[in-house]
């Protein structure tokens, strides 16, 4: 059987076919990938849109809100407003303040707390948990004067809210502090002292109290 050959036109032409087809196929898997890029891209800013569009609603109703309140604030008589907020009148000791035992199963005896009740109270009675710091000593005043301070704290106001404690009996911040090392023995009165500086109105409170020996 006669085998037919290709002239080199015919190659030529078969050349410039196969080469056309290729580039048809790359250019129509090109558009495919910038019709997948495009819709991603296009997917991602709708998305950004939708969550711009959500956090600009969320500061319009803040916006009116705020608006709301400084236009009721602001028909309000300035003296009024004042009278309004409560004003820190005195701050106690509370009865429970004592040194106790910081634990009565403790195989280490003479382990010792001072735990200090200090309840800041408004005009009308009612404790209130007022914000401030608090200055808190303790006295043995049986002692000469130079070696009658056993110990002296400070609490500051961001440690003072977390020791806000509320009771059946009312609230209260209640401290505690360590005196294992000052007091080996209560076998007499002691004397506490506090001065709580209201942050409010800058002015500070001193109470003392002596406790006895339970």
């Amino acid at each position: 059987m006669k085998t037919t050959q290709k002239s080199p036109i015919q190659y030529s032409i078969l050349k410039i076919i196969a080469f056309a087809a290729a580039v048809v196929l790359v250019f129509a898997f090109g558009c495919e990938s910038q019709k997948a890029e495009k819709a991603t891209t296009t997917a991602k800013i709708n998305s950004e849109d939708l969550n711009l569009r959500g956090r600009l609603e969320q500061c319009t109703k803040d916006n009116e809100q705020l608006k709301r309140e400084v236009e009721t604030l602001s028909e309000l008589p300035v003296n009024k407003r004042a009278d309004a907020i409560y004003h820190l009148q005195a701050v106690k000791i509370g009865r429970y303040t004592n040194i106790y035992d910081k634990d009565i199963n403790s195989s280490s005896p003479g382990k010792k707390n001072l735990v200090v009740y200090v309840e800041p109270v408004d005009e009308t009675g009612d404790a209130i948990k007022a914000a401030g710091a608090a200055e808190v000593q303790l006295w043995d005043l049986n002692k000469k004067e130079s070696e009658a301070l056993l110990g002296q704290w400070q609490i500051e106001p961001n440690e003072m809210k977390k020791l806000w404690l509320n009771s059946f009996l009312g609230g209260s911040y209640r401290l505690v502090f360590d005196v294992s090392e000052i007091v080996t023995k209560v076998d007499k009165p002691l004397t506490v002292k506090v001065n709580f500086t209201d942050y409010l109105s800058g002015r500070t409170f001193i109470e003392e109290k002596a406790i006895k020996p339970e």
